[in-house]
């Protein structure tokens, strides 16, 4: 096992952890999300060590119906990422990019892969106007919303850090998040890979057929 200190490096080097609008606070980038496996990763994918276990995380979904994260997704491959709707910039490209990469899927492996977008700003966010953004990008995008403090309680479980969102002087609204999309084995439930934000279509092109098995890409 690598020390932790050069984890923590190799995690933010692999994770592109940096910071935006779109990204996350000051204080979240400085903490190791992970320990990570220097020698199991690639230029887009992040295998960690010591996997998350998923998410407890009850919300609601694009039809105004209760979601229960763990076990709606148990025993399927499963992408989540958190995000919200006006992000100028991060959060379509990120969005965007999987769609891409699920279109290139057999038609079987697409109707097991499960995306799971959880707004970070709950409160304009609402299930429809997610629903009708997630729509644009891939009609399969699982959207989930609720209250703000479940969010982000939901997110920490997964290392990413999120601050509560505050109204710029110009009435836009700023969410300052992580911006990692961790994938979840169908075989352990277990969130065991990682991509940061500057991962393309075609890394997720090459690396979901191994995600859906539950393999190390």
């Amino acid at each position: 096992m690598v020390k932790k200190s050069v984890l923590a490096a190799a995690l933010v080097a692999a994770a592109a952890l940096t910071l935006s609008a779109c990204g996350g606070s000051d204080n979240d980038s400085k903490k190791p999300i992970a320990d990570v496996s220097t020698e199991a990763r690639t230029k887009a994918a992040t295998v960690l060590d010591d996997p998350f276990t998923k998410p407890n995380l009850v919300l609601t979904d694009t039809h105004g119906k209760k979601y229960d994260l763990r076990e709606k997704t148990k025993g399927k491959p499963t992408l989540i990422y958190f995000g919200y709707t006006t992000c100028p910039d991060v959060c379509p490209l990120i969005m965007s990019n999987i769609a891409i990469a699920k279109k290139s899927l057999p038609e079987a492996d697409r109707d097991k892969l499960q995306v799971v977008f959880v707004t970070t700003n709950p409160e304009q966010d609402t299930p429809s106007s997610l629903g009708s953004w997630l729509k644009s990008q891939d009609p399969s995008f699982i959207g989930l919303t609720g209250d703000f403090p479940t969010i982000q309680a939901g997110a920490r479980q997964i290392g990413i850090g999120i601050d509560a969102p505050k109204k710029e002087k110009d009435g836009t609204v700023i969410s300052m998040h992580g911006s990692q999309v961790i994938a979840f084995s169908p075989k352990t439930d277990k969130g065991y890979v990682l991509y940061g934000e500057d991962t393309t279509p075609d890394d997720y092109t090459k690396d979901l057929p191994k995600i859906i098995k539950g393999e190390k890409p």
